[in-house]
């Protein structure tokens, strides 16, 4: 069954679940669906497509209920599908057992989103993973492969 033809469950992961599972197979989990999504994916609309080793995709669709007063979607939506990406890419490469929690993330806004913009792919790719530090880049692109934004984060990997 693919993504498209089930319904996505969201929720909390319990935290023994998550501890156990390396962060390549928790995040393979909840985008096959055999876990449950964070609630964010629900709010925001958007949903991981690609997990692998140090890289993943995220797909979004902007919608005029994000938009700021100016009449674009508010740089925040931006914000978190590169968050997401980035640190997820980050994720994907720790053992069971292990956490992160964000330090920095910089965003650059490339151009204006709208509604009409149609679905954007945020892709978080690992530069470099120490046994402390971890850092990131992502980009956002809507479906022809232009540039809406990019950005980088560094993670604090958290032992067990």
């Amino acid at each position: 069954m693919s993504s498209a033809d089930r319904t996505i469950q969201y929720g909390i992961v319990p935290a023994g679940t998550a501890k156990s599972m390396s962060g390549l197979e928790l995040l393979t989990a909840i985008m096959e669906g055999t876990l449950p999504a964070p609630p964010i994916q629900k709010t925001l609309d958007f949903r991981p497509v690609e997990v692998a080793r140090g890289y993943t995709v995220f797909a979004g669709n902007p919608k005029i209920e994000y938009y700021n007063p100016l009449g674009t979607v508010h740089g925040g939506y931006t914000a978190a599908l590169l968050d997401s990406c980035m640190a997820c890419a980050i994720h994907s490469l720790l053992e069971a057992g292990y956490s992160y929690a964000t330090v920095e993330i910089k965003i650059n806004y490339v151009r204006a989103i709208t509604s009409d913009t149609g679905e954007v792919r945020a892709e978080g790719k690992v530069i470099h993973s120490g046994r402390r530090i971890a850092t990131a880049e992502g980009r956002l692109l809507d479906s022809a492969g232009k540039l809406y934004a990019h950005g980088t984060t560094t993670c604090l990997i958290l032992t067990p």
